[in-house]
């Protein structure tokens, strides 16, 4: 009986220094897939509120043509009806 928990513990040992070595030698790559993964999460912000100021700026002229008189308030309309449709589908929605 002694014999054979020797043997298990043996075969648990040398499996514990197995993933332990490969864990060591995939380290360098897990360093760089989470270098990664930060830049593209600092990147998506950056385009996510890039995209806002866009959409700020396309209301802001949306409002000044449907405030003017003539044919302009048309396109104000228009432009104002793309822009709610924007943030209905949840463009703005990603802040």
């Amino acid at each position: 009986m002694e014999a054979v928990i020797e043997k298990e513990c043996s075969a648990l040992g040398g499996l514990f220094q197995s993933v332990i070595g490969d864990m060591k030698n995939s380290y360098p790559i897990w360093e760089d897939f989470i270098s990664k993964a930060g830049k593209l999460q600092s990147q998506l912000r950056a385009t996510v509120v890039a995209a806002a100021a866009f959409l700020d700026a396309f209301q802001k002229v949306a409002d000044l043509a449907t405030n003017t008189r003539g044919g302009t308030r048309d396109i104000g309309s228009a432009l104002t009806r793309m822009y709610c449709l924007c943030v209905a589908r949840g463009t703005r929605g990603l802040l």
